[in-house]
């Protein structure tokens, strides 16, 4: 599918794209431009391995050998510029965890986007008490209210499958990972939703890859690196709790999986802010080829890490269209009501 929606997106292009010669094809001039756009992009990317000092200083990966890392701000540039995504699913990125043979270009590509949620500390004490699937149903019973009010605002519902992997909390090591299997509307394939969860001092270090059903089998084959690759620096680690002085998070185990704080953050408005607009663009990946080439003929200014290896030094940013206003305000919103359950809290502390 994403090959077919490729070469219709360069097909579109061709037909409001005049050609130099004007014997010369429109669809090869304009195949041979993305291509161009393609080669200087992945020339200015500066890909790392080993040791990474994520910015704050609470976290360190060791990227091993098969994957390599991407920093925030080409992070951002790839969800946004690239990819296509709204600005405000990039906020608070760390960056990006690629396989070693992939980048943003490959039509099978996944990659774990990696943010720190400084919630603060989260017990575990319900972790082997949790009956995955009890959980698993009353999660799909969420999704009917959110999904009408996706349908009243012109999105597509949501469908909770089933786990894509059950949840494990691996206690000694503070480790928590599960997939879940989603689907867009009636797209095939469906969308793999894999998530781990590292329980840190002052919060949770978030690894999340989102790409389709497909891609499980290489996902699931990574996993055990991914796992192993984080780790909290000295005073910040799981271990170091002060109940004296440190935040206790609203979170517990079950309510991570579940994708909400205790109170009324539902499941999917959680998944909208991480996965719904990521399913959309990285379904359209490649098709993007027609944006890029729109950049490259009109006369706008792009601030990106990859602005200068382009031809003329410029690009467009994309514009934003009504369907991703709506997501961000959709993203407001969740950090809204997140936010009023914080200071709900801290005045529920203040009484006591």
């Amino acid at each position: 599918m994403r090959k077919f929606l490729y070469l219709a997106g360069l097909l579109m292009m061709s037909l409001g794209l005049k050609a130099a010669n004007p014997e010369e094809d429109s669809t090869v001039l304009s195949h041979e431009l993305y291509l161009q756009y393609v080669d200087s992009v992945r020339h200015a990317t500066k890909f790392e391995t080993g040791l990474i000092h994520l910015p704050g200083g609470k976290i360190e990966l060791n990227i091993p050998t098969g994957f390599k890392f991407l920093d925030a701000e080409q992070s951002k540039f790839v969800l946004t510029d690239l990819w296509g995504n709204p600005a405000s699913v990039s906020d608070s990125i760390l960056g990006m965890i690629f396989p070693a043979n992939m980048d943003a270009f490959d039509s099978s590509v996944y990659a774990f986007i990696v943010r720190f949620d400084s919630i603060g500390y989260v017990k575990d004490h319900d972790a082997e008490k949790i009956n995955y699937d009890d959980l698993l149903k009353t999660m799909q019973k969420e999704q009917s209210d959110y999904n009408a009010e996706r349908t009243k605002n012109g999105y597509e519902p949501i469908q909770m499958i089933g786990w894509a992997s059950t949840p494990f909390y691996d206690k000694e090591n503070k480790v928590l990972h599960w997939a879940k299997e989603l689907q867009f509307g009636n797209e095939t394939p469906h969308t793999l939703n894999y998530e781990v969860r590292v329980l840190g001092r002052y919060g949770v270090l978030n690894m999340n890859a989102v790409c389709t059903m497909n891609e499980l089998p290489k996902v699931k084959a990574d996993i055990d690196k991914i796992l192993k690759l984080a780790h909290f620096t000295k005073g910040n680690a799981y271990a170091d709790f002060d109940p004296k002085i440190d935040k206790i998070a609203a979170w517990t185990i079950g309510g991570l999986i579940a994708g909400k704080v205790l109170a009324k953050v539902g499941f999917f408005a959680i998944i909208a802010k991480y996965a719904a607009v990521f399913w959309k663009f990285i379904l359209l990946g490649l098709a993007a080829a027609g944006g890029f080439l729109r950049k490259l003929f009109t006369g706008k200014k792009s601030k990106g890490p990859y602005s200068e290896p382009v031809e003329k030094g410029e690009t467009a940013n994309p514009e934003k269209g009504e369907q991703e206003e709506k997501e961000e305000q959709e993203v407001t919103e969740v950090k809204e009501e997140e936010q009023q359950k914080e200071e709900k809290d801290e005045e529920t502390k203040k009484e006591e």
